[in-house]
């Protein structure tokens, strides 16, 4: 900050235009043949931008603009005689609009500071020289030396070493990463050489597209600071006109023009609502600067906004509050049947399946070296099961899914119910293997629960937050993940649909609703809610496509965090804007019983502007 030429100038431009104005306090004035000149060129060098603005808005009776108002201001100092505090005028506030632009940039620094962080140039393998990054094309393959910054989201196909995400994730603790491994451009190789198979350009990787959709985030604007915005080009015109009229009103009561103009022109200072605009991007911009250093990407201050004002939280269990990687934990054949028959014709329908439960029935059966049966004829049916002709078994057809889904083909017997219910009460989720007309075995399977998970719902639960859990699992087995979790309130046996739909009664009953899941799956209850929330790891475009949130490398303690990042946000808004008010209406007092004169209404309102600035640039080191 202090290295920026321009600021210093400014500063030195203040401190000269102040000594001018407390010589002319004291007494000791230039003349006017001298003043004139001087400080119409100190006027002219400092703030040409704004007059050249200023005159603009007067051309196209843009009444509304902050850059009029000093105008106005100026012109009418001199036409008083008050060429230092004119001076002083143009000069604090071009000093002013400086910290405002060097505050927003601070605010952004955290992603400037990422981009930085991934290399210009790579090591092609085979090439003695390095390359341009962007030159690398998709399928080459390139070094990386260990202590250096991996240039291209890549592959691993060669070698063994400990990666820093860091950059992207805000997690400490350095990666494992060998063959088969994914490595992000921006993090840093710490131990080995790497041979990593690019498979992104350089403008597609994965800090790239943080970076590039968090800028895109500061286009879109919290509710709070479009009503300043359009409070603000209302207030401006109207303060204009407060002058004015008292300017006339003194003048009519019989006190000299010069005193009311004077008046009037200070209240014209102090009242410009720089600090009250200024005051909301900056805290939104330093808020999101500081949640994408620890791996949280939000979409824009209007969804900060809202996690500082939401009532209750749906969670989808698998891939949330679980890890989404089922694991076969029994196999209960009935009758005649084997558990390799059963298995092996389960595998052989789940193989044609893309649903997780499914490819865990078929790593079972790879596991234990049972060959899936061949099958036929395969039909799924969404959020129910599936359906297929073994071609092995006697009994061709096999219907593989929940217990409903087999309740509309057959009758199941109490003992077989008794035995799923038993499962689901240890909280698995069981798969019923059927004929056309019996059942022919189970297959149970338990679904790791996430150790941050019951933490984090206490959390939420002390800060007066209602969390959901909605799922498509049986009741049973849900509300005894739930139970161990520390959720009370638990939808179960959902389709994609009907999450949608509670997640829309959710809303109606709390107005404010957030939404959190793997953003695949349940991409449409997401954008049901008031705010979308999507758990992933990283380089899955999909889930940064599908929410309001991202939350990278499925961190979920990071729910509590965005609550309290959004309410300090909100909180820094009232307080920057009461202040702001507060001070401006003392000094409108001041400026109106001629207590404050031109010089003190803008050294009170770079004042204020500076504290406000100061004051949200805190948000950057919120933990």
């Amino acid at each position: 900050m202090w290295k920026n030429p321009k600021l210093l100038w400014l500063i030195f431009s203040a401190i000269l235009v102040t000594i001018f104005e407390l010589l002319s306090l004291a007494g000791i004035k230039l003349p006017p043949s001298d003043a004139i000149p001087v400080f119409s060129i100190i006027i002219l060098i400092i703030g040409y931008r704004i007059i050249w603005k200023g005159l603009k808005a007067l051309v196209f009776l843009n009444f509304r603009s902050i850059n009029l108002l000093m105008v106005v201001a100026v012109v009418g100092a001199f036409y008083i005689g008050e060429y230092e505090e004119a001076a002083v005028v143009i000069v604090l506030f071009a000093l002013a609009e400086r910290l405002e632009d060097i505050g927003i940039a601070r605010s952004k620094s955290s992603l400037d500071a990422l981009v930085q962080q991934i290399p210009k140039y790579a090591y092609v393998k085979g090439m003695d020289e390095p390359i341009d990054a962007a030159q690398v094309s998709v399928g080459e393959v390139i070094v990386v030396k260990p202590h250096h910054q991996i240039p291209l989201d890549g592959e691993v196909i060669g070698g063994q070493s400990f990666v820093d995400e860091s950059t992207i994730t805000g997690e400490p603790i350095p990666q494992d990463k060998r063959s088969g491994e994914l490595v992000f451009a921006g993090t840093l190789n710490k131990q080995g050489v790497l041979e990593v198979r690019v498979t992104k350009k350089a403008e597609d990787s994965t800090l790239a597209r943080i970076q590039e959709m968090t800028f895109e985030a500061f286009k879109h604007k919290a509710k709070t600071q479009k009503f300043i915005e359009g409070f603000s080009s209302y207030y401006t015109p109207g303060i204009m006109g407060l002058a004015v009229f008292w300017t006339l009103a003194s003048w009519a009561l019989g006190r000299p023009f010069d005193v009311g103009f004077g008046q009037s022109l200070a209240l014209l200072v102090i009242a410009c609502p720089c600090a009250l605009v200024i005051s909301t991007p900056i805290s939104i911009y330093s808020a999101i600067g500081n949640a994408s250093s620890v791996g949280v990407l939000i979409k824009g201050g209007r969804y900060l906004e809202a996690m500082g004002q939401v009532k209750a939280i749906a969670f989808d269990k698998t891939r949330t509050l679980t890890y989404g990687e089922p694991i076969v934990t029994d196999v209960v054949p009935f009758g005649n049947n084997t558990r390799e028959d059963l298995l092996g014709c389960a595998a052989g329908v789940e193989l044609f399946s893309e649903h997780p439960l499914a490819q865990s029935v078929v790593e079972a059966a790879k596991r234990e070296k049972v060959t899936p049966h061949e099958v036929g004829g395969f039909e799924s049916v969404v959020g129910k099961g599936a359906k297929a002709e073994c071609l092995v078994c006697y009994d061709r057809h096999r219907c593989v899914g929940k217990l409903e889904f087999i309740l509309e083909e057959h009758h199941v017997p109490k003992e077989v119910i008794k035995e799923i219910e038993k499962l689901q009460g240890q909280g698995k989720t069981v798969i019923v293997i059927s004929t056309h007309k019996e059942v022919v075995g189970l297959i149970a399977l338990e679904d790791e629960i996430r150790p941050e998970s019951p933490a984090v719902i206490k959390k939420l639960n002390r800060m007066g937050i209602e969390s959901v859990m909605l799922t498509g699992d049986h009741e049973i087995t849900a509300k005894a993940v739930a139970k161990h979790i520390g959720i009370k309130n638990v939808k179960a046996k959902l389709l994609p649909e009907d999450k949608v739909h509670e997640v829309e009664n959710l809303v109606k009953k709390y107005d404010i609703v957030a939404m959190v899941g793997d953003g695949v799956n349940d991409a449409p209850a997401l954008a049901s809610a008031n705010v979308g929330i999507s758990m992933t790891t990283l380089g899955s475009d999909t889930a940064v496509e599908a929410a309001s949130i991202v939350i990278l490398n499925d961190h979920l303690d990071r729910i509590p965090y965005l609550i309290r990042l959004g309410k300090q946000t909100l909180d820094m808004i009232r307080f920057n804007t009461g202040f702001a008010i507060v001070i401006k209406f003392l000094f409108i007092i001041l400026a109106i019983t001629g207590i404050a004169n031109l010089a003190m209404a803008i050294f009170a309102d770079v004042g204020v502007t500076l504290l406000v600035i100061l004051n949200s640039l805190r948000l950057l080191k919120f933990e």
